[in-house]
């Protein structure tokens, strides 16, 4: 047995903090919860990311939820990524069983059960107000990157971006692009290698079955107006507490790379548009990332790079990055440095690559003479798990074996009739899912390519109609047997009107006088 009274003061001494923090259970020892071995989080290290992992039914998308009702409390808004459809039960009040209430009893906290603010946020057809992003907004560096160019290609949409801005042509959405690439390389080429160079035929088919194959994943949907305001994510509910807002993506588990482009894109547009901070007492927001896997699954290396630049520099605008999945390994070693905090809950050990993985994971943590942290992975029970954390000098606290504490919200999904009624009550719904179609690109580019086309059909038709009037005239004055048969007749003519004044009559004086 180890020293529960050694043990105790360790947790007392690293898991005690000048700020602001909040319980999320308590450590236990030798199988059992230890009486007042607090586990909390400081606000203060937040911003400073995490990990949650385990195997599936462990309880990883109940601690998720956990954090997620204590981080509002505390006003802090929260945005999830609600993969597998399990986390809009946030937005309505809990009900007590006995299994909750046994598990407060022994975390020595009261159960409330309660409804937390929610707007549901989607990127398909599914109901929630839309998130939207024009294709100007990615800029050429972030499209570039998530088509996975090469160099030269991505030059050559930079030149694109270049003539739209200067020729006052907006690019909304990806019908706009597609419109101006094949403008580019037809129409429009002997035009733009006047003034931006020379234009690569092969580059351009290159491009266009990129952004086809993105068309797929059904990214026509998320790109286009009305864009996404990020500070909508950052708002405060009436009653003081921070708004949770979940994007429903259940329809993108099948489409990883329209899943990464949006998570991309809103990474860049977060550390865009938020200021500076510093070290808060609090983050600004936290988000978390369910089934983190499909962000990574199908990068290439430039957008990793991308991701792993953004993950290392947001931390300073108040922001936190919580990445939830099954194995820790699925997060890149060079992401996974910059975690702080990091809740594992079980693995399963039923090869001997998840062995080797677990043992690889048990490597991560810090050292411990209480746990023998490679065995205890495999026999954690559900709702437990292992915690380390950053204290407020960003030092790793020690590593405990923590009994979560149950969510105060509804551990379920809502029904259709719930949904419609939160969607109803939405303050930003209404907003965002307008259908907006301003005149851009491919309405300016397609006009220019009509008038031009009616141009030439009307100059056609003046050509055709001049050379059919020149005939006809050739036709009845220029003809050789006409002119003869003219000349005839106006003889005939000339003598006739001679004979009729008085030269006839001449004629017949002449002949009376012989």
């Amino acid at each position: 047995m180890a020293d529960s009274a050694k043990f105790l003061e360790l947790v007392k001494a690293g898991y005690t903090f000048k700020g602001e923090s909040f319980k999320i259970g308590c450590a236990m020892l030798d199988g059992s919860v230890v009486a007042g071995a607090d586990v909390l989080l400081p606000f203060k290290t937040l911003n400073r990311h995490g990990l949650i992992a385990g195997a599936t039914g462990t309880g990883k998308t109940k601690t998720l939820q956990v954090l997620a009702e204590g981080l509002s409390d505390a006003s802090i808004p929260v945005l999830l990524m609600d993969i597998k459809g399990d986390l809009s039960g946030i937005a309505a009040a809990g009900t007590p069983n006995d299994k909750i209430t046994d598990r407060c009893q022994k975390l020595n906290i009261e159960f409330k059960s309660t409804a937390y603010p929610v707007d549901l946020l989607t990127l398909s057809e599914q109901k929630g107000a839309r998130l939207r992003a024009t294709v100007s907004e990615f800029g050429p560096v972030l499209l570039s990157k998530i088509l996975g160019l090469n160099d030269t290609q991505g030059g050559f949409v930079a030149m694109i971006f270049k003539y739209c801005d200067d020729n006052k042509l907006p690019l909304l959405d990806l019908k706009d692009f597609t419109k101006v690439l094949q403008f580019v390389s037809d129409e429009g080429k002997a035009e733009l290698e006047k003034t931006y160079g020379k234009i690569s035929t092969t580059s351009t088919g290159t491009i266009l079955r990129k952004v086809i194959e993105l068309q797929q994943q059904g990214a026509d949907v998320f790109f286009g107006e009305k864009s996404f305001e990020v500070d909508d994510l950052m708002r405060i509910s009436d009653d003081g507490r921070g708004i949770i807002s979940i994007v429903r993506v259940t329809d993108l588990q099948d489409r990883p790379k329209l899943f990464s482009t949006f998570m991309l894109q809103l990474l860049a547009e977060l550390y865009a548009t938020c200021p500076e901070e510093g070290d808060m007492d609090k983050p600004k927001l936290v988000m978390f990332i369910d089934e983190a896997h499909l962000i990574f699954q199908e990068a290439n290396e430039a957008l990793l790079q991308q991701i792993e630049t953004i993950i290392k520099l947001i931390r300073s605008k108040g922001i936190g990055i919580y990445f939830c999945t099954q194995n820790p390994m699925d997060v890149p070693a060079s992401v996974l440095a910059q975690l702080g905090l990091k809740v594992q809950h079980a693995l399963r050990a039923f090869t001997a690559a998840d062995r080797k993985v677990i043992k690889q994971t048990s490597e991560n943590y810090p050292e411990t003479d209480f746990y023998k942290t490679e065995d205890l992975i495999t026999q954690l029970g559900t709702g437990e798990a292992l915690v380390t954390i950053l204290n407020e000098k960003g030092i790793p606290t020690p590593l405990v074996h923590c009994m979560i504490r149950p969510p105060q919200s509804r551990m379920d999904i809502l029904s259709e009739m719930e949904i419609d009624s939160l969607v109803g009550k939405s303050k930003i719904a209404a907003k965002y899912n307008q259908v907006i179609d301003n005149k851009s690109a491919y309405e300016i580019l397609t006009e220019k390519l009509e008038d031009a086309a009616k141009k030439e059909e009307q100059e056609a038709e003046e050509k055709t109609t001049k050379k059919t009037t020149t005939k006809k005239e050739k036709t009845i004055f220029d003809d050789p047997t006409v002119r003869s048969m003219t000349r005839t007749a106006g003889n005939t003519i000339v003598r006739t009107l001679l004979g009729v004044l008085g030269l006839g009559g001449r004629s017949r004086k002449r002949k009376s006088l012989f």
